[in-house]
């Protein structure tokens, strides 16, 4: 095969091999699928590699690891291959973390209101520098990979949903109508009602306001984290059953009910919304995709972490394990402290006396008896008598110190500090220690590297003939699992018992050590 050149403009550290890729698009590998874009020179349109197109020729062929980067290369998405509906990008592309954080907080919409000066200080480089990783890593820049972001999630709604052309243009992150008319027509050569014109299937209405297919890359261990959020889901707010997710939301002064189930003919999740304002649909999508780590490309975590004899047998039986994520980053820091030395059954049910004590009815769910509150917000917890629901008064005020952080800014649950500092940030906060910092950046900010090397259930995972190693060791062992740490981590606790993996086998004297300042 003839060796493929690239593009004169792509001048990036790109680490695609031409024609791995091109074998790839050829055999339309789904293994590949959002992991890279072919931009078809003779035609102006980029692709995914599962395209049911015909193959065009090598020499047409540009392959690009993201849609903004064909995007600002002037190509048009295909409307056969619909890359709006591939898995997405993988979080941590390419070598840099501050490019990885940066690309999570513009999935939760930090350019739809702000700009790249302020996103820029809120991961800790100047802009220019910003600009210079991207075009480095992504081949675009941040404005593109935003804007390419809201026309690829404006045409999902179009064809997924009935959604007005107005609501669409809104939840999707544009500012106007009108900007968003011509983000569509200049994108696809159509207009919004043209497009949805043509559209083929539809996902079917019910007593929900709208649907979403989410595509995730198989395999997809869904038994796994099923029986891992059944367990710590908070009665009254979550209900999980052997085939859905249910929860209540609340975004800003919007409520709704969401349900989550897989569909695994399809490689995908299927997410049945009911909301009060349909602004808000793209954020309750990344939300969904970060419960459930859609984002992961099992291939390569699985390569690295496979390596390794203690959990090469362990991949084998749980292929596709995910990382749980969290609906709400101090929903999931707040469950973490009431973990603390009890049980995951005691620390659930204090989870569901925290929110029917403090938190308020649930107005789309009054005919359903398993979601009833919505959980209680920060500004709520930091001046609530906490220790009413049973607690001990340290870790009450544990709970307060957190909330009193994050409703002052203090302290943000965005995952836009990388993991050192975000563990810092944490750990300087009363009542939390090493563990639990780790098991919210592991859920929470979603780091791939946490690793919360003190757990007691980690630690039975790779217990000797005298009992389970020392948490020393464990950190020795774990740093040849980076950057997949978190990942190794649900290996292990799966291959015990997750039922008695939680915050509650935290060490425990350091966890005392904590809560009593």
């Amino acid at each position: 095969m003839a060796r493929i050149s690239l593009d004169a403009r792509y001048s990036f550290d790109m680490k695609l091999d031409a024609e791995h890729c091109y074998r790839a698009l050829r055999t339309r590998d789904a293994r590949f699928d959002g992991r890279f874009f072919t931009a078809v020179r003779s035609t102006g349109i980029y692709c995914r590699p599962i395209c049911p197109a015909p193959t065009p020729k090598p020499e047409n062929c540009l392959f690009v690891p993201c849609a903004a980067a064909a995007a600002e290369l002037g190509y048009r998405p295909c409307r056969r291959c619909r890359p709006e509906t591939s898995p997405g990008t993988p979080a941590w592309l390419g070598t840099s973390t501050t490019v990885s954080r940066t690309l999570r907080l513009i999935a939760d919409g930090a350019l739809d209101h702000g700009n790249v000066s302020e996103l820029a200080a809120r991961v800790g480089v100047g802009e220019r520098q910003l600009r210079r990783l991207f075009l480095r890593h992504l081949g675009a820049s941040p404005v593109s990979v935003a804007q390419t972001r809201r026309v690829l999630f404006a045409k999902k709604l179009i064809d997924e949903t009935a959604l007005p052309m107005v609501q669409v243009g809104l939840s999707a992150g544009f500012s106007s109508v009108r900007r968003f008319n011509d983000a569509i027509r200049s994108t696809y050569g159509r207009s919004p009602r043209e497009l949805r014109s043509h559209r083929g299937h539809r996902n079917p209405s019910d007593d929900y306001n709208l649907t979403l297919s989410l595509a995730y890359r198989p395999p997809f261990d869904w038994n796994t984290l099923q029986r891992f959020l059944a367990i710590r889901a908070i009665p009254g707010v979550e209900s999980v059953a052997e085939n859905s997710y249910r929860r209540t939301l609340a975004i800003g002064d919007s409520e709704g009910l969401l349900e989550v189930a897989p569909d695994p003919s399809a490689n995908q999740l299927v997410a049945r919304i009911r909301l009060e304002d349909a602004r808000h649909v793209q954020t309750i999508s990344q939300r969904v995709q970060r419960i459930f780590d859609l984002g992961a490309d099992p291939a390569v975590i699985a390569s690295d972490l496979g390596r390794d004899p203690i959990l090469a047998e362990r991949l084998r039986a749980a292929p596709g394990i995910r990382v749980p994520g969290a609906w709400d980053g101090f929903e999931l820091a707040v469950r973490a402290i009431l973990g603390q030395q009890v049980s995951v059954k005691g620390a659930t049910t204090l989870s569901g006396r925290l929110a029917e004590r403090f938190g308020h009815p649930a107005r789309l769910a009054k005919d359903d008896p398993d979601l009833t509150f919505l959980f209680p917000t920060p500004a709520i917890l930091a001046e609530s008598d906490i220790a009413a629901i049973g607690l001990p008064q340290a870790r009450a005020e544990a709970i307060r110190s957190l909330a009193r952080a994050v409703a002052s800014d203090a302290l943000d649950l965005d995952g836009c500090c990388d993991l050192d500092d975000s563990i810092a940030r944490l750990t300087a906060l009363p009542g939390i220690g090493d563990w639990t910092a780790h098991y919210i950046a592991m859920r929470a900010l979603r780091e791939p590297d946490a690793f919360p090397h003190s757990d007691l259930g980690l630690r039975r995972a790779l217990a000797d003939p005298t009992g389970p190693i020392s948490a020393s060791r464990l950190r020795v062992i774990s740093e040849r699992w980076r950057p997949w740490r978190a990942y190794a981590a649900m290996l292990l606790w799966t291959s015990t018992s997750i039922e008695k993996s939680d915050a509650n086998v935290v060490h425990e004297r350091s966890c005392r050590s904590r809560n009593s300042r």
